[in-house]
C-alpha cells in the first residue's frame, strides 16, 4: 500500500470517528475519551484531538474527561426569528443585495437576515454565482439569475441549514469575491453566534472572501453569542438598519469597519 492510500485511509478513519462521537452526543448527554478511544481502537490524545476540532466547529461543548452537546440556551430558531423584526430585516437585506456586482463569486451563511438579502437578490436578478449552507437561501435563489452551490454537511432542522466537518471543507475549495453573513450578537469584540455549528462556517466564509460584509440588526448591538466569530478587523463592512452608538460605534470607527445604514438610504 502506498504511503497516499494509507494517508486516504487515516483521512476516512477520522472522519467516520468524529461522525460516530456526534451521534453518541444525538442518542446520550455526555461521551467519555477514554471510554471512545477503546471502542475506536485509538489513543486517548487521538481522540482528545478529535474533540478538539469538533469543539472548534463548535459541534460539542468541552467537558471533564470528555464532551457534551452544545447548549444552544433559548436562542429562538430560524422560523421564531423570521417572524421578528420583518421591516428592518427586509431592509437590511435589500441594502446588502446592492452591494453584489454582475459576475461575483458570493458565499451566504444562513440566518433570517440572509434570506431576506436572497429575496432581494433575486428579484434584483444579478447574475453571480451564490455558494450557502442556507436551504431556504438556495431555494429562494435557485429559480433565478444567480448560480447556486448547496453545502453538503449535517442537517441542522431547526435552521434549516448543514453544518460540520464537511460543510468547512467544501467552502475551503472556494476564493470567492464577497461574503455575507449574519451573527447572534454584536459587540467591541466582533460577531459572536449562538447556534451550534455556526461561528465555524462563518469563519471560513471570512476566510474564503475578499470583502467581508456582516449583516446585523441593531436589536443585537452589545450581545455575546456563545461562540466568538471574529475579529472587527475581519470585516470590511456591517449593514444595519440604525447606526451603532458610544462604545461600539467607537471600535466600528478604530477598526476602520464601514457602517451602511438603511437610515442613511
Amino acid at each position: 500500500m502506498s504511503k497516499a492510500e494509507i494517508k486516504d485511509r487515516a483521512r476516512l478513519k477520522k472522519k467516520e470517528r468524529r461522525r460516530q462521537i456526534l451521534l453518541e452526543l444525538k442518542l446520550r448527554p455526555h461521551v467519555r475519551i477514554s471510554e471512545l478511544a477503546q471502542r475506536f481502537n485509538v489513543s486517548t490524545e487521538t481522540v482528545r484531538r478529535d474533540f478538539d476540532a469538533l469543539s472548534g466547529e463548535g459541534l460539542i461543548a468541552r467537558a471533564h474527561g470528555g464532551a457534551s452537546a452544545p447548549s444552544q440556551g433559548h436562542y429562538p430558531n430560524l422560523d421564531e426569528r423570521a417572524n421578528s423584526r420583518i421591516d428592518e430585516r427586509e431592509r437590511i437585506g435589500r441594502r446588502a443585495a446592492k452591494l453584489v456586482r454582475e459576475g461575483e463569486t458570493v458565499m451566504i451563511d444562513s440566518g433570517s437576515t440572509t434570506i431576506e438579502m436572497a429575496r432581494a437578490l433575486a428579484y434584483l436578478g444579478t447574475p453571480c454565482t451564490v455558494i450557502t449552507n442556507s436551504i431556504p437561501v438556495a431555494m429562494t435563489l435557485g429559480h433565478g439569475a444567480p448560480e447556486v452551490l448547496l453545502c453538503p454537511g449535517e442537517y441542522l432542522a431547526a435552521e434549516s441549514a448543514v453544518i460540520g466537518t464537511e460543510t468547512l471543507e467544501f467552502l475551503s475549495r472556494f476564493n470567492v469575491d464577497r461574503c455575507v453573513i449574519g451573527s447572534s450578537g454584536f459587540s467591541t469584540e466582533g460577531p459572536s453566534e449562538s447556534v451550534r455549528g455556526f461561528a465555524a462556517v462563518k469563519r471560513m466564509m471570512l476566510q474564503r472572501a475578499e470583502y467581508r460584509h456582516l449583516l446585523i440588526d441593531s436589536q443585537k448591538f452589545g450581545r455575546k453569542g456563545l461562540a466568538h466569530v471574529g475579529d472587527l478587523t475581519g470585516l470590511q463592512s456591517i449593514v444595519v438598519d440604525s447606526r451603532p452608538k458610544d462604545a461600539l460605534l467607537g471600535a466600528l470607527v478604530a477598526a476602520n469597519v464601514d457602517i451602511i445604514s438603511t437610515d442613511d438610504t
